[in-house]
């Protein structure tokens, strides 16, 4: 009997052991990695355009520019292998007279996407963790306005050269241009 209990405790640990040593996903492999961010992302820029509540906020945004560097950011901050190199946040909203309503519109229209493309819950509430810090960088109007119009003293960003949009925000892997030298 005493063999068993010994047996049956250390099957337990071993147990108990492996499964603490199984490295947990990343967010970024859970959301299914760049294709889906890809398609949330594209998703999610349609639907806040023609979201009168804030669409008024991107009427100078250089479009390829924004899609790229927030699938960049999306990708980093979830742990994926990009590295964001667009602007920070106080710098690329400075001027736009953001309001706390359109920031909360925003948020809204973010959901609506994840929630499109079956996002579980747990993987939503993750990610809109690590992206709540940005409000306070974002948000310049203390008001539940939505609607309000772009400040003429916004100066937008250039827009990306086309090499670099070609190239995409998502590091290559290694390996690819062989395999697309040899097709």
């Amino acid at each position: 009997m005493r063999k068993l209990v010994c047996l049956t405790s250390l099957f337990l640990l071993f147990v108990v052991g492996a499964y603490a040593q199984t490295p947990k996903k990343s967010l970024y492999e859970r959301l299914g990695g760049e294709a889906a961010i890809s398609a949330v992302v594209d998703d999610f820029a349609q639907r806040v355009l023609a979201d009168p509540r804030i669409n008024q906020k991107f009427a100078k945004s250089n479009a390829p520019r924004l899609l790229y560097f927030l699938k960049q950011q999306i990708c980093a901050a979830t742990g994926g292998p990009c590295k964001y190199q667009g602007r920070d946040m106080k710098t690329a909203h400075k001027n736009m007279g953001i309001t706390d309503g359109e920031f909360n519109a925003l948020v809204e229209d973010l959901v609506a996407t994840l929630n499109k493309f079956n996002v579980p819950k747990p993987e939503q509430d993750e990610l809109l963790a690590i992206l709540a810090p940005m409000k306070s960088q974002m948000v310049e109007v203390q008001s539940d306005a939505t609607g309000t119009p772009l400040p003429a003293n916004f100066k937008p960003a250039p827009p990306l050269p086309e090499k670099k949009i070609k190239q995409g925000p998502f590091p290559k892997k290694k390996g690819s241009m062989k395999r697309a030298k040899r097709m």
